[in-house]
């Protein structure tokens, strides 16, 4: 997609479809939309005094030939109540981008108004937004409908210059990297394997300039991996522990290294502990804080931040056969600990302890996991906000800012050693379940027993990262949570490395 901005007369612009967006709280049209209005003959002001646009989040109203402009229609989008953040207009732009482009429109002049936000954030997001919003899911048919893109994306705002196009840029890179994550979580099982995966990272990091090593059984074997191990036992796909790293030119030295660990179960059975056949195909999505974790990477590649980031994924798959681990087992992680399964169905926390204790030993001095971890997120925060738990409060703020600066939405959930209680094990150190009563909490303090005192994040976001019903800016499908929020959580530390001497 070609994408460039623009500071003419929204009337002057020639296009397929100009896009604007009409607040619902507003009753009277100002700024870009009063212009439209003169330009229209009053057209605007006289839908809204009708009732036909009302400003609604998301209402589309498409007018085709509006006299006064050189645009061949005119999109316009309600914003709903709230001033514009990034959060909203990534779903405007997104949902206009799709409304059009079913429509057989190639190109869009989307108007940025001002927001809740600085320019060059709400630029970013609109880009992030379209390209999101292009995505499709059915690869695999044999007569797939027609492709129907946008191809030339024109972003009008007031701020031009460097800062602006270096949102461009960052847009444009997260963009890709959200539909990157989608598209390898989307993937299914028998088509995205723990060496598939791995092969995919490794052809990613080759066309990126990206350091890639993959760590197969034998030498996971050698690095005493077991916990990672003993989930993979009852597939006949062997696992593989895929590590990437990004060296960005200009990183101050003994500056903190960020290590990102993104569960990469490719296909989730519950083991032993199966779980129910209803629904059981969505379980190839597993893998999306794995996925989003090779995209954030790519991101970075294409972006070049000055730091120093590594990205490990312990990639494998869950199945019942006949060398499963079993209820009762006893496996012996990395770190020495040792983890009395109760559950076999709770085997991302065991691939991610193997994980955060490797990116450790690689030389993570701070830590963030992703993972479509327990259920009881989703029942604690629904399908709006994901799960956030940290060990550090300085290390919370900064991710706050860079989820701020996003546009996503997360909420932080408590950490404690009541908590901590509900996991100690009877035969082992500790148990891989607290049991029904705050179990995406007992979960995090599994993952908090292998990062120690290491800075950690954890992001729960299973209630995030598969939609059962598609939205006007986003098919049914995978969703590619997070990926923004780590991309500027790297790029805000590049910034403080830039402009300062201390970080963290």
């Amino acid at each position: 997609m070609q994408i460039q901005l623009s500071t003419a007369p929204l009337n002057s612009l020639e296009t397929g479809a100009l896009a604007v967006i009409v607040p619902q709280r507003e009753p009277r049209l100002s700024g870009p939309l009063a212009e439209l209005d003169r330009a229209t003959n009053g057209r605007i002001g006289e839908l809204v005094k009708a009732g036909e646009i009302s400003g609604r989040f998301a209402e589309m109203t498409l007018l085709h030939q509006p006299p006064g402009l050189a645009a061949g229609r005119l999109l316009i989008v309600g914003g709903g109540m709230r001033d514009c953040g990034p959060y909203e207009m990534r779903r405007l732009a997104g949902a206009a981008a799709r409304h059009l482009a079913a429509k057989g429109v190639r190109q869009m002049v989307w108007a940025v108004p001002a927001g809740a936000a600085p320019a060059a954030a709400l630029i970013a997001a609109s880009i992030e937004g379209v390209i999101a919003g292009q995505f499709e899911t059915a690869r695999y048919k044999q007569e797939p409908a027609p492709a129907r893109r946008l191809e030339h994306l024109t972003l009008h705002s007031a701020s031009t210059g460097p800062e602006a196009e270096a949102a461009i840029a960052r847009g444009e890179a997260i963009g890709e990297a959200i539909n990157l994550a989608r598209e390898l979580a989307n993937e299914p099982g028998n088509r995205m394997t723990p060496r598939l995966l791995a092969e995919c990272a490794r052809q990613m990091a080759e066309s990126a300039g990206l350091e890639c090593d993959v760590i197969d059984e034998n030498r996971a074997r050698e690095l005493k991996m077991e916990a990672f191990l003993a989930v993979a036992q009852g597939s006949a796909e062997p696992p593989r522990m895929i590590v990437l790293r990004y060296r960005g030119a200009g990183a101050r030295p003994g500056a903190p290294v960020l290590g990102l660990v993104g569960k990469g179960i490719t296909f989730d059975t519950g083991g032993i502990s199966i779980k129910p056949a209803d629904g059981m195909e969505k379980m190839k999505y597993d893998m999306s804080g794995g996925a989003g974790m090779i995209a954030v990477m790519r991101a970075l590649a294409r972006l070049r931040p000055a730091l120093e980031v590594i990205a490990v994924i312990p990639a494998a798959e869950n199945m019942p056969g006949g060398r499963a681990q079993k209820p009762g087992d006893v496996q012996i992680a990395m770190s020495g600990k040792s983890i009395e399964v109760l559950n076999t169905d709770a085997e991302g926390r065991m691939v991610l302890a193997d994980g955060l204790t490797y990116a450790r030993q690689l030389g993570a001095t701070h830590l963030l996991d992703a993972a479509t971890l327990t259920g009881a997120v989703a029942v604690a925060l629904g399908t709006v906000n994901a799960g956030v738990f940290a060990n550090d409060d300085a290390f919370y703020a900064d991710f706050e800012s860079a989820r701020a600066r996003a546009g996503e939405k997360m909420w932080r959930l408590p950490l404690d050693e009541e908590y901590a209680d509900q996991i100690q094990g009877t035969v082992g150190d500790l148990l891989n379940t607290g049991g029904r009563w705050g179990g995406a909490i007992t979960a995090a303090e599994f993952l908090h027993a292998f990062a120690e005192t290491t800075p950690w994040i954890h992001l729960d976001i299973a209630g995030l990262a598969w939609l059962d019903e598609g939205k006007p800016w986003m098919p049914k499908g995978p969703s590619g949570v997070g990926v923004a929020t780590l991309v500027e959580l790297a790029l805000l530390w590049a910034e403080r490395q830039a402009g300062a001497a201390g970080m963290i």
